[in-house]
């Protein structure tokens, strides 16, 4: 089996990021929910604070914020959840219909999946 850096983290440290919350529970965040900074890092900042609004100067999902930090998703949704409280983030969640269009037919998507998997 690899190690990979985040096996190596003590749970004290993950604890310590979160403040001992395990959960963001009025923030309906997703793993394909969109974040983008509001404001720029302040001195004295948590410095996860700081790289996730450097990371999210452009539109970036959740789990693309948790690969880069190296940390639990659900760890980076309590961080997320505390500069969205502080209005320095705002988060989008990706509608997945819209007024006026239709979803594809499922037979169709069915055809889409069997010709990738002979592909």
């Amino acid at each position: 089996m690899i190690r990979r850096k985040l096996d190596n983290e003590g749970p004290d440290r993950l604890y310590t990021l979160t403040r001992g919350r395990s959960r963001a529970d009025h923030h309906q965040l997703d793993l394909v929910t969109l974040i983008v900074s509001r404001a720029e890092p302040t001195r004295g900042m948590q410095s996860e604070h700081v790289r996730i609004l450097q990371l999210c100067r452009s539109p970036t999902a959740v789990v693309e914020i948790s690969a880069d930090l190296a940390l639990p998703v659900s760890v980076v949704k309590v961080l997320l959840s505390d500069l969205l409280d502080a209005g320095q983030l705002s988060a989008r969640n990706p509608s997945s219909t819209r007024v006026g269009t239709t979803l594809p037919d499922a037979d169709f998507l069915r055809k889409v999946l069997v010709g990738l998997e002979n592909l």
